[in-house]
């Protein structure tokens, strides 16, 4: 593209701090609005902002030492293959596991991508960069009695009785709605009580309709009756000890306790709920596409994986029954 079509990159008015890049100013006001442009137009979360920005910050380093000098935007426009297959074994030789290398370069290839579409870097050269080979792991969920033992866990084990109403509310509807963790904190009180059914606005800002089991209903209505703060309407559905919003890093430390006092894996977290919840209703009867939706996947690939899960399961069945296979 000619360089009269190049697009400049203005200084944005209010950027995202995420620090300061190894890179030229013109190439940091790209990286303003290449971030600018995830949080827009891609509704990315600031923790993804974050990720996104580390990643880059990872290529801009090695080009650093691998020029001898700041990368810019003339920099990117003069990359070739090799420089990235030369990142590609920089980052092996580092000892980075396959997942984290992948996921450098697709976030290389959006920021390359974001350029080409304004004149800038050699066209279609992020699809020269392929990433490594990775194994597709079926999600780690819980056995049905492991996870019912997990969710009402709190009322022996928790102290605080009415913490204790609140982390059975919070892992029921983790469990029975299959809600991310950021989802399930992300509601209101004015969202309760909890009716039949609830609209979840997941990634992406895709909004979903899930069913609330009674016993869902049941379990938050119950945290509410005992909770000793008076809950604002717009504010937390779900608070802490001293009455501020609820942390993902709080739950995860108190799944943490609930798990080693269970005697239950490390793979238990907040999310192996979310993962039951699939496992069980797909090993229940339940359709894939009803459960990709129930689960706000934008791609059924990502719900076939507990496809997985499930033959694994009948195959350690047909082990331990069938007479021929013992």
């Amino acid at each position: 593209m000619a360089d009269p079509a190049r697009v400049s990159f203005p200084k944005p008015p209010d950027p995202i701090p995420l620090g300061r890049f190894a890179a030229a100013d013109d190439l940091r006001r790209a990286i303003d609005a290449w971030l600018e442009w995830l949080a827009g137009e891609r509704r990315a979360s600031s923790h993804t902002l974050a990720a996104y920005g580390r990643d880059l910050a990872f290529f801009l380093d090695f080009l650093t030492t691998y020029l001898g000098e700041l990368p810019s935007l003339a920099t990117f426009d003069a990359l070739m293959p090799l420089d990235f297959r030369a990142y590609a074994a920089r980052r092996a030789m580092d000892g980075i596991a396959n997942s984290s290398r992948a996921r450098n370069l697709s976030v290389l290839r959006s920021f390359l991508r974001f350029l080409e579409r304004r004149g800038h870097a050699p066209a279609a050269l992020y699809k020269v960069s392929r990433g490594p080979r990775l194994a597709r792991s079926a999600p780690r969920s819980l056995s049905v009695a492991d996870a019912a033992e997990l969710v009402e866990a709190p009322a022996d084990l928790v102290e605080s009785a009415w913490q204790a109403r609140r982390d059975i509310a919070l892992l029921t509807l983790l469990y029975g709605c299959g809600l991310r963790i950021s989802e399930a904190l992300g509601l209101r009180r004015r969202d309760a009580p909890l009716a039949e059914q609830m609209t979840i606005a997941g990634k992406g800002g895709r909004q979903r309709l899930v069913p609330v089991l009674p016993a869902v209903r049941q379990a938050v209505a119950e945290y509410l009756a005992v909770c000793p703060y008076p809950l604002a309407g717009a504010g937390p559905l779900f608070v802490a000890a001293r009455g501020g919003p609820l942390s993902p890093r709080l739950v995860q430390r108190r799944i943490a306790e609930l798990r080693v006092a269970l005697g239950l894996p490390d793979s238990v977290t907040p999310h192996a709920l979310r993962h039951s919840f699939a496992t069980h209703l797909l090993g229940g009867g339940g359709d894939l596409r009803a459960i990709q939706e129930l689960l706000g996947h934008a791609s059924l690939s990502t719900t076939q994986r507990y496809t997985a899960v499930d033959t694994a399961r009948l195959i350690a069945v047909y082990d331990a029954a069938h007479p021929r296979a013992r």
